[in-house]
């Protein structure tokens, strides 16, 4: 009986150590991303990076009207938000940063735009609660922050 209880608590001690949180944190942070990056694909135009598509412009203006920013500040702001969190989640850099951006985006469509349990339940919790994993963890030892931190010397990432 001992020995599975050992076996069971080496397994334990390495599901919970640093290398598995850092990939589950790795995971958190693409998952993110993900979700914001496929969001940018379908207002640029295709084929471009950053050529935001004018269907935006009315689609901002007539379907999300409750934002609390005009339409010709909101469509760019939101367009290059989803352009770069995502990419510096992807690589784990300035990860805190990022999530916080994205996770106000997510507040941001929940509360003005959707402002609906059934979406609030259906939608913004994923990305919120992938966020606030990344803002208190960090994006792990998988990413450029943990490389930032090494060179630095500082414990910040």
């Amino acid at each position: 009986m001992s020995s599975i209880v050992s076996m069971y608590q080496r397994l334990v001690g390495f599901l919970s150590g640093s290398f598995m949180e850092s990939v589950g944190l790795l995971f958190a942070r693409i998952a993110l991303a993900l979700v914001f990056w496929r969001s940018y694909k379908t207002k640029v135009v295709e084929g471009t990076w950053l050529e935001i598509d004018e269907t935006q412009y009315f689609i901002f203006e007539n379907e999300f009207s409750g934002l609390p920013i005009p339409t010709d500040i909101a469509v760019p702001m939101a367009t290059y938000a989803e352009f770069a969190f995502p990419i510096l989640l992807f690589v784990g850099l300035f990860t805190r940063f990022s999530a916080v951006a994205l996770m106000m985006m997510a507040l941001t469509i929940q509360f003005f735009v959707f402002p609906t349990a059934d979406h609030f339940w259906g939608w913004a919790i994923t990305p919120i609660a992938l966020a606030l994993i990344l803002i208190s963890r960090g994006g792990g030892l998988f990413g450029l922050d943990r490389v930032l931190e090494r060179i630095s010397g500082s414990k910040t990432a």
